[in-house]
C-alpha cells in the first residue's frame, strides 16, 4: 500500500476544536449566539496524522448515515486545511459504498480499490499534489524446469491467446500481493503441473508496458530444481490442456517466437543455465529492519562476486 497508508495508525486523534459527531445543539441565549459565531468545525471524524504531513481518516469511526457522515468530512476537511495537512486518505468499506458519491463532491478521488473496500485522496494543501499514483506494476514469473535427464517443462495453455494453437511453452503465472517471487514461482509450477521444485536463481527480468488495466508489467523467468523423484507430471484441468518433460534440444529448437529478439535471448540463458554455463542471479531474505518500531524480512536478488577482480 502507498507509503502515506504505512504510517502508524494505531493512535488515532482528535483535532483541538473535536466535538462528537452529534450536531451541535441550537443556542439558546444571545451570549452564545455571539460566541457561536467563530468559524468551528461542527462535527469531526477521527484520524491519524502519518509522517508526510497527510491524514488517514479512522475507517472505524465513519457513520453509518450518508448525510451524516457527509457533514462531518466536511468540517473535517475545513479543519486539516486550518492545520495545514497535505493528502487525506479514505478507506470506505464496501458496505459503506453509497459513502463515495458524497466524498467525490467533497474533492476527493479514487486511489485504488481492493475487493473489500475503496481508498479515496483529496490533497488539500496549495501546489500540486506530490501523493504518488496506485501501484504501476503487475509482477509475473517464468519457470525453467530442469531435471537431471536435461529436459525441460513446459505447458499447452487452455486459455489465452496460445488456446488451441498447440503451442509448448514454460509455465508462467502472476505472484500475487504480498507474495516472494520465488515462492511464486514454485507454487506455480506445482500448481499447474504437480511438479514439486526448489528455487534456483533469476536468469532474466523483463519490462514491459501496456497490460491489464493500462499497468506496466515486470517478468521474472527463474531456474528452478524439481525435488527428487519429481517426474510424473500432473497438468492442472482447469488451466492446461497438458504438459511433459522435453529434451533441451527440442526446447532450443521450437519455431514459436523464434526469430523475436527477446525471446530468443530469453532462450539462450535458459539452455546455457541448464548446461552450467549460466547462473543469474541467487534470492535471499534478508533482514531490512533499519528502523527499530519496523520489523521486517526483505527479498534481495543478487549475483555472486568475481573473488578474483576484486
Amino acid at each position: 500500500m502507498h507509503r502515506c497508508l504505512r504510517a502508524s495508525l494505531h493512535t488515532f486523534v482528535r483535532h483541538p476544536l473535536h466535538r462528537k459527531l452529534v450536531p451541535t445543539p441550537p443556542p439558546t441565549n444571545k451570549a452564545s449566539k455571539a460566541a457561536s459565531t467563530a468559524p468551528q468545525p461542527e462535527l469531526m471524524l477521527e484520524y491519524a496524522n502519518d509522517a508526510y504531513g497527510g491524514v488517514v481518516i479512522d475507517t472505524r469511526s465513519l457513520p453509518s448515515d450518508v448525510q451524516h457522515f457527509k457533514a462531518a468530512l466536511k468540517d473535517s476537511l475545513q479543519a486539516w486545511q486550518q492545520d495545514g495537512k497535505r493528502g487525506i486518505w479514505l478507506k470506505v468499506p464496501l458496505l459503506l459504498a453509497t459513502h463515495v458519491p458524497p466524498a467525490v463532491e467533497l474533492g476527493f478521488r479514487p486511489h485504488h480499490a481492493e475487493p473489500e473496500y475503496f481508498m479515496l485522496v483529496n490533497w488539500v494543501a496549495s501546489g500540486a499534489s506530490t501523493i504518488p499514483p496506485n501501484a504501476s506494476h503487475q509482477v509475473g514469473i517464468g519457470a525453467c524446469v530442469i531435471n537431471e535427464h536435461r529436459q525441460i517443462l513446459m505447458v499447452q495453455e487452455r486459455n489465452g491467446p496460445l488456446k488451441g494453437k498447440g503451442v509448448w511453452k514454460i509455465p508462467t503465472g502472476l505472484v500475487d500481493a504480498g507474495e516472494d517471487l520465488h515462492t511464486a514461482a514454485e507454487r506455480e509450477v506445482q500448481e499447474e503441473t504437480g511438479i514439486r521444485t526448489a528455487f534456483d536463481s533469476v536468469l532474466a527480468v523483463r519490462q514491459a508496458h501496456g497490460f491489464g488495466a493500462g499497468k506496466s508489467d515486470l517478468f521474472f523467468m527463474v531456474g528452478l530444481i524439481p525435488e527428487p523423484g519429481q517426474s510424473e507430471v500432473k497438468p492442472c484441468e482447469r488451466e492446461l490442456e497438458a504438459c511433459k518433460w522435453m529434451p533441451l534440444e527440442e526446447y532450443a529448437d521450437q519455431p514459436f517466437q523464434r526469430g523475436v529478439a527477446l525471446y530468443d535471448k530469453i532462450r539462450e540463458r535458459c539452455v546455457a543455465y541448464a548446461e552450467g554455463r549460466y547462473r543469474g542471479w541467487r534470492a535471499e531474505k534478508l533482514d531490512g529492519s533499519w528502523r527499530p518500531d519496523r520489523v521486517r524480512q526483505d527479498l534481495l536478488l543478487f549475483g555472486d562476486l568475481d573473488q578474483a577482480k576484486l
